[in-house]
Formats: C-alpha cells, sequence, structure tokens
C-alpha cells in the first residue's frame, strides 16, 4: 500500500514553519507497512491544490493531508475538498457540540467564524478533533482515500494514532517492515562503503536494502526490508548486521531501531560511566563547553560529571591547567603536548577518573600553513592511560565543533572498553 504526505500552506513553502508533521507521519506509516512514496507542500490556492490532489491519486492509494483547515480566510482546503468531490459544506452537529464545547470550557465567545469550523464537505466521513476545532476529513474517489487534517501537530497526531491508522490496519492487509540502523563514528561515508563493498553487494539477494545517512562525524547505516512474517524479517536483518560486525566493529557506537528514539552518543558514553562508577571531567578549549553542554543534557548525568574547565586563552590553560609555558612557545596550543597536560590535569582538578581535553583551531579564521583550520587535538585519559589523537575535519565552525565534541566522546567511550581506536 503507497501513501502521500501532502502539506498546504504557504508557511511551509516559505520557510517560515519546518515541517515537522510529514516526518512524524511518515514514521507511523512506515511502522505500520504502509510505503510512504511522496512527499510535497502546496501553496494555499485553489488551482495548485487540486492539482495535487490529481498527482497524489496517480502514485498512491492514500493521501495524508495536513493544514488549511482554520477558520480564516486563507485556510482554504474544506471548499477545495468540495470542488474535488463535487459535494458542498454542510453543518455536522456533533462537531458543532464539539467546537461549542472547546470554547465554552474556556469561557470564551462562541464566533460565526468559529461556528464555520463546523462545516464539513457533505458525504465525508468525520474524524473528530479531542484537542481543537477542526475536525479531520476522510474521503474516497477513483479508489484513492484523502484525509484532512489540522496543521497542529498534536492535534493531527491524536488522529493519526487514534482514528486514521486503525482504520487503514482495519481496511488493508499490510506488511511489516522492518529498520535497524548501525551507528557509527570516526569514519567517513565513502570509506565505509568501501570496506563494506562485498557485504553490502550480497543485501539485494536477502531483499535488504541499505541506506547511508551521514553527519557531522558519523554515518548511520539503515538496513530494511519488509514482508508478511515479521520475525523473519527481522532475524534476517540481524544475520546480516552481525555479519558486518567484525568489519567495522572499532567504528560502532550503537544501534537504532526504527520508531524508537535514537541513542544519543553522549547517552550511550553516560551509561558506560555508570556501569563501570567512573567520575568524567573536561578541559575544553576549541569546543567552548560544548561537550558538557551535551554530557549534562542527559538526565541523571550529575551521577557522573563531575565538571569542565573552558580556558579559551593561553593564559588560563597554564593557571587553571598547568600547562607550561615552554609547550605553548615550542609547540603551541594546538599540540599533543599541550591537550596532554590539559586532560592530566582535569583529572586533578575535579579528582575524576576519567577525562577528556580539546584544543583547535575551529574557524574560520586562525589557521596557518602547518595548522590549517580545522585542526584539533583530543587526549582523553582512564587514570594513568592516555590516548592522544590529531585531526584536520574541515572550514566550517559549527562542524568542527560538533565533530570534536563526537570524536572526543567516542575516543572516551572506546579506552574506557578497552576498544581499539
Amino acid at each position: 500500500m503507497n501513501a502521500e504526505l501532502l502539506t498546504i500552506g504557504n508557511e511551509i513553502l516559505i520557510g517560515q514553519i519546518t515541517n515537522t508533521n510529514a516526518v512524524w507521519m511518515a514514521q507511523q506509516l512506515n511502522m505500520i507497512g504502509v510505503n510512504v512514496v511522496h512527499m510535497s507542500s502546496v501553496a494555499d490556492e485553489r488551482d495548485a491544490i487540486l492539482k495535487a490532489f490529481d498527482d497524489a491519486s496517480k502514485r498512491a492509494d492514500i493521501v495524508l493531508i495536513t493544514g488549511g483547515l482554520g477558520p480564516t480566510k486563507d485556510d482554504i482546503t474544506k471548499k477545495t475538498f468540495c470542488d474535488y468531490f463535487e459535494t458542498e459544506l454542510v453543518i455536522d452537529r456533533e462537531v458543532l457540540k464539539d467546537v461549542t464545547g472547546f470554547f465554552s470550557k474556556r469561557n470564551r465567545e462562541l464566533t460565526e467564524l468559529n461556528r464555520k469550523q463546523a462545516e464539513v464537505p457533505k458525504g465525508c466521513t468525520v474524524i473528530r478533533n479531542k484537542n481543537g476545532t477542526a475536525p479531520g476529513m476522510w474521503m474516497e474517489k477513483n479508489n484513492t482515500i484523502y484525509v484532512s487534517m489540522p496543521g497542529v501537530p498534536f492535534e493531527m497526531q491524536a488522529m493519526v494514532t487514534e482514528d486514521v491508522i486503525p482504520e487503514i490496519k482495519k481496511r488493508f492487509k499490510l506488511p511489516f517492515i522492518f529498520h535497524k540502523t548501525i551507528l557509527t563514528q570516526g569514519i567517513g561515508e565513502s570509506f565505509l562503503a568501501e570496506l563494506i563493498s562485498d557485504w553490502e553487494d550480497g543485501l539485494a539477494e536477502k531483499q535488504i536494502g541499505l541506506a547511508y545517512l551521514p553527519s557531522p562525524g558519523m554515518v548511520r547505516l539503515r538496513l530494511s526490508s519488509n514482508g508478511f512474517d515479521e520475525l523473519e524479517l527481522k532475524n534476517r536483518i540481524e544475520q546480516e548486521v552481525e555479519k558486518v560486525k567484525p568489519l567495522i566493529d572499532k567504528y560502532i557506537y550503537g544501534y537504532e531501531e526504527y520508531g524508537k528514539e535514537q541513542p544519543k552518543l553522549e547517552e550511550i558514553l553516560g551509561q558506560v560511566l555508570l556501569d563501570k562508577q567512573l567520575k568524567l571531567a573536561l578541559a575544553e578549549s576549541c569546543t567552548g563547553g560544548y561537550i558538557s553542554h551535551l554530557i549534562t543534557s542527559v538526565a541523571g548525568s550529575s551521577n557522573y560529571y563531575n565538571g569542565c574547565i573552558v580556558p579559551y586563552h593561553n593564559e588560563f590553560k597554564h593557571d587553571l591547567l598547568k600547562v607550561d609555558h615552554t609547550i605553548f612557545e615550542k609547540h603551541g596550543a594546538v599540540s599533543k603536548e599541550c591537550v596532554e597536560e590539559m586532560v592530566k590535569e582535569a583529572l586533578n582538578v575535579f579528582h575524576a577518573d576519567v577525562a577528556i581535553a580539546v584544543s583547535g583551531i575551529a574557524g574560520p579564521g586562525g589557521g596557518t600553513l602547518e595548522k590549517p583550520v580545522g585542526t584539533v587535538w583530543i587526549a582523553v585519559a582512564n587514570g594513568d592511560k592516555i590516548r592522544v589523537r590529531h585531526y584536520i575535519f574541515g572550514d566550517n565552525r559549527l562542524r568542527n565543533i560538533q565533530m570534536t565534541a563526537n570524536a572526543a566522546m567516542n575516543m572516551l567511550r572506546k579506552l574506557i572498553l578497552n576498544i581499539e581506536d
């Protein structure tokens, strides 16, 4: 079964808001075995909406539409629905009760404009809105189902979860779709593809698809398959995960199952620290406290995180972390020698078991021929064991900070677990 997601509203097209509705709906449909084949956005214009409906009917069995259901003149979805299905707007008495009750509970007057929210295309199946005033509408034409819902996310989500998905599952026999994603850090997309090329070539005959999903310093490998035997699907993909692990094991930091929240590197590191009962300290120069922000974004991080020093200038690397001035003179602040001293003193200052220290040139200025923008040194320590790595990331400041943080956290995770870096 194929689905299309259509968003109506100029606010999407001019970039005023982000279309999070389509992402959420795609996930929900995918989890019940519905294949989303197209997503599109159109302006609040009658002809554009009618054409979008026609185009969608050629691609999809069901079209989920959001937006354009407000009471103001610019919201024309209901009237356009009537044009497309050759019908008219009528007052739905149950919806009118809902709308009246909505305003009554809030001690607000029901205006004539608000009363129009109870108008729906004659002949449609109404989807009651328990969280707002605009009802959803389910109509069918030429073997295609059209479901129009409000653009307000929590109103739409309730309709999809409580009404639309149960009805789809009741009407159609759907296959299972299963995804599992391998989370990697420390290797680029092209290098990763080269390492697993032979393994990847064998996936097609097992009816498994593979997608590369890169982000700063990380690549997610998503394996996908569908069929009517859920257990067989899962087993098939798990077998392939086990086959590829020996090829890329040192880059894997976790796994993600579709529909569940993606585990973050800071959460995975935090769990390792909890399991090992270790206290963490940080010394951040080029990241300016960003690693500390990620660590403390995890609930319960106070159980393993002691603190951070952000010595952005050399005098404070000396005063707070005892980096000798001769190191700055001979090697510079962006050097192996500097981060080694920083990480050692971070352990001492915070009475920690493990520590991270970073120093680099985030950019866009400050680079030299010897040390271009993106040059970063990272040191991680687990007691007396220290591991130091040198990176040259690129010329984008924000990406450099993000990639440094990801690399540093994963370096420490691997040091604690005695994994080769």
